[in-house]
């Protein structure tokens, strides 16, 4: 198994990621099989060789019928101009757009320009476009093919975006409504993101730094500088180093950012590592800079070393909150724990305690990514009774895992596949279990032990 390495600078968008994991090697069938499945018209999507800077690399396009079309390529009005004298090389990665837009802007991107960065004046008078709202893009996600992880992905990518538009709108989430989550070239984005990144099995993704243009570009509320609130907005909160280039023109995407944001393990490269396989995504405007994105795939020299291969795990941090509760019922700690894993806790548990004046309570602990620190602070404090919250940083050894599938009783079933020194162990995930055994009448026992053979008879 290895691992990823997001070259990203010239900046990321949706469309760029996709190709770019593609070439890498990302499972073209099932990816063909996901997007046939999204339950919305008005696309079709094409992957051909195109050349940047005279270096050939794939496009990944969603193209969008007369109705849905968003005109994402307008630069001159993107970026604030009247003239296209004025708008001469710049843009491609710009949202704006939100149709197959290219490069560093995204769908999310260019949806978002549309609504949140497009004079209404100017785009009301071609768009018809139905405006979704996360919950109605996260429906579509959920009747869309592919496997667990990489829907739990989709939702991920969607619910950083959202939180990015809500805070820079000052609106809840739920009343953010905006073609940048929206839109239907947004949503194939997204969905393929995730479809193509679990395809490709890896375990730690890097990125050391996003790449981001300079200039202004238009929205709904005037002429916005670049980095666009969304994007400035997701790389506080992720904490993603950020670096400003000379060049003018939008390089990253709200939809970039929010990738990125969704799977970086690691903002620092390792000291020495070997390349296994290159994947060029191409942006879809001209700067004077290549308008590419670089997935690699890569061992570094710990996953080389023989001492290292019997351990089958890899290491990383994470941090550990807790606080003990005492006046809490039973549901509303069962609301937070639900809350805190839909927001990307690793693990969350209570143990029964006693406190001061031999109070019966609860010690929530909370496992998390450093990055989502303080989003589950906020979930604590805002759904518990504690005023206070401890946290440490712990370092953990975690087994090499995959996916795989298999049919039982006529059915698909993801399982997650363990390497534990060497021998594969077989964990059925439990949803499809349960909807497996609820559909066949069979006892839940039968069904997991079912899959677990099967997955031992064709490892």
């Amino acid at each position: 198994m290895s691992d990823l390495y997001l070259e990203c600078n010239y900046g990321i968008s949706g469309d760029m990621a996709v190709a770019a994991l593609l070439d890498a090697g990302a499972d073209r069938t099932a990816l063909e099989k996901a997007l046939a499945s999204i339950p919305v018209k008005g696309f079709k999507t094409e992957i051909k060789r195109v050349e940047k800077n005279g270096v050939f690399c794939l496009d990944f396009n969603v193209i969008l019928d007369s109705e849905q079309e968003n005109h994402d390529h307008d630069m001159n009005y993107l970026f604030g101009h009247e003239s296209a004298e004025h708008n001469h090389g710049h843009g491609e990665h710009f949202h704006g757009h939100t149709h197959h837009h290219s490069e560093a802007e995204e769908h999310s991107h260019a949806a978002q320009h549309e609504i949140h960065h497009g004079e209404q004046v100017h785009y009301e008078q071609v768009h018809n476009h139905e405006h979704r709202n996360l919950h109605d893009v996260l429906e579509i996600i959920d009747k869309t093919e592919m496997t667990e992880n990489a829907r739990k992905l989709a939702h991920k990518i969607f619910e950083i975006i959202a939180q990015a538009e809500s805070k820079a709108h000052s609106k809840p989430v739920e009343e953010v409504h905006f073609h940048e989550v929206g839109a239907v070239d947004s949503v194939v984005d997204v969905i393929a993101l995730a479809v193509c990144f679990y395809s490709l099995h890896v375990e730690k993704v890097f990125v050391p730094f996003l790449c981001e243009g300079t200039g202004t570009v238009r929205c709904q509320h005037g002429i916005l500088p670049v980095p666009v609130p969304a994007v400035v907005n997701i790389m506080q909160e992720y904490h993603v180093p950020l670096k400003i280039t000379g060049e003018r023109g939008e390089f990253v995407t709200p939809t970039g950012a929010a990738f990125v944001a969704a799977v970086a393990t690691e903002f620092s490269l390792p000291k020495n590592f070997v390349l296994k396989k290159i994947g060029m995504g191409a942006g879809k405007r001209d700067y004077g800079v290549p308008n590419i994105v670089r997935a690699m795939l890569v061992e570094t020299e710990e996953k080389n070393n023989p001492e290292n291969q019997l351990t089958s795990a890899f290491h990383d941090k994470i941090i550990k909150l807790e606080t003990n509760i005492d006046d809490s019922t039973g549901e509303a700690l069962g609301f937070v724990m639900d809350e805190l894993f839909a927001s990307g806790a690793l693990d969350v548990h209570y143990l029964p305690c006693f406190m001061k004046k031999n109070r019966p309570a609860w010690l929530l602990v909370v496992l998390c990514r450093l990055e989502d620190a303080a989003k589950m602070e906020k979930i604590i404090f805002m759904h518990t009774t504690t005023i206070g919250i401890r946290m440490s940083q712990m370092e953990r050894t975690c087994l090499a895992r995959s996916e795989c599938s298999v049919e039982v009783f006529g059915e698909k079933a993801e399982v997650k596949v363990v390497d534990v020194y060497g021998e594969k162990r077989f964990y059925p995930e439990y949803e499809r279990v349960s909807r497996i055994a609820q559909k066949t009448k069979k006892p839940f026992g039968e069904v997991y032990n079912k899959i677990v053979n099967e997955c031992a008879c064709t490892k």
